[in-house]
Order: structure tokens, then C-alpha cells, then sequence
């Protein structure tokens, strides 16, 4: 099911996704999904390493022992 949604651009970044929609044959609305669906799939694994990043109880590994792990 798809929901309709609002959103304010600045104008030359409205002018950049008409570009691109234009140059790619595309609707504005599937280049607007697209590049939310990869933002939103980087921030989580962002958030996933700076949680690991800071978690005290997870421990380092150096580069020796992943190399060992790893069979290299």
C-alpha cells in the first residue's frame, strides 16, 4: 500500500531531482524512494557500528586475529 506524503525542497535541489528523473526516465516519486530507502539503510548500519563503536562490553579485535579468523 503506498502512502502519500509532502515535502519542502530547497529549490535547486528540486531542480537536481527533476534532472535526474528526466535524464532516467523516472518519476520524481520513485528517485525520492529510491535514495530514502538508501539513506535510511545506511544510517541504520551507521547507528549499528556507532553502537558497537561505544558498547564497552564488545570486544576489539586486532588485525592479526582477523587475519587469523579469516584464514589470510
Amino acid at each position: 500500500m503506498l502512502k502519500s506524503i509532502s515535502a519542502r525542497l530547497p529549490e535547486e535541489l528540486a531542480h537536481r531531482l527533476d534532472d535526474v528523473a528526466r535524464e532516467t526516465d523516472r518519476p520524481r516519486s520513485y528517485i525520492i524512494q529510491k535514495a530514502l530507502e538508501y539513506y535510511l539503510e545506511e544510517m541504520a548500519d551507521i547507528q549499528v557500528a556507532l553502537d558497537r563503536l561505544y558498547d564497552k562490553s564488545d570486544p576489539a579485535v586486532s588485525g592479526k586475529e582477523l587475519r587469523k579468523a579469516l584464514g589470510i
